[in-house]
């Protein structure tokens, strides 16, 4: 009867300190990627350098870091305007700011030596790739909805018949708790 519920705390305690099975398994698929990548990029210079030599390889590798870092500059320039156009429109800017952070994941892939990580980096600075992956990321996962300028301007007008302009300040007459009457 001891041994039982030894066992029984033992195994409640167990469950409480490991984690969720979802979330062992997302770890592991991370850890996997973190191994199998650098492995992938490994074979594919060793391949890649004994089909064209070393030197042109390791020129191919300078030069995709290279124009990545000018493709993103530029790209993530546009992306900005776009952000500060969608602020000062009052629209979601939530597109915009996720093809942001897909534009400086694909920076730090192309600065990240292999041509699997350039050719991922590469795709990502393709406007429609992004688009897609936006897309797919929106139905994964949930984002704000921001009510759009227009429909804050109807709504507003729906409430106020008042302009700006017919707005003048009234004393109250008489004395009130709920005023200042200096």
């Amino acid at each position: 009867m001891g041994g039982s519920s030894l066992s029984h705390y033992l195994c409640r305690c167990k469950d409480q300190t490991s984690p969720p099975h979802d979330k062992l398994e997302k770890n592991m698929w991370l850890l996997l990627l973190f191994i199998l990548i650098p492995i992938l990029e490994i074979w594919l210079f060793i391949l890649l350098g004994g089909l064209i030599g070393v030197y042109l390889t390791l020129l191919i590798i300078l030069l995709t870091a290279i124009l990545g870092t000018f493709l993103v500059k530029t790209q993530g320039i546009y992306i900005l305007k776009e952000i500060q156009k969608k602020f000062n429109e009052l629209e979601n800017p939530a597109e915009p700011l996720v093809h942001g952070a897909m534009i400086l994941f694909a920076g730090a892939l192309l600065l990240t030596p292999g041509f699997f990580t350039d050719t991922i980096g590469f795709a990502l600075l393709v406007p429609k790739v992004r688009t897609s992956t936006f897309l797919w990321l929106k139905n994964k996962f949930n984002f704000a909805n921001l009510p759009s300028s227009r429909h804050t301007e109807a709504h507003r007008n729906a409430y106020s018949d008042i302009d700006v302009t017919e707005y003048k300040e009234v004393k109250p007459e008489e004395e009130s708790p709920w005023t200042n009457n200096n």
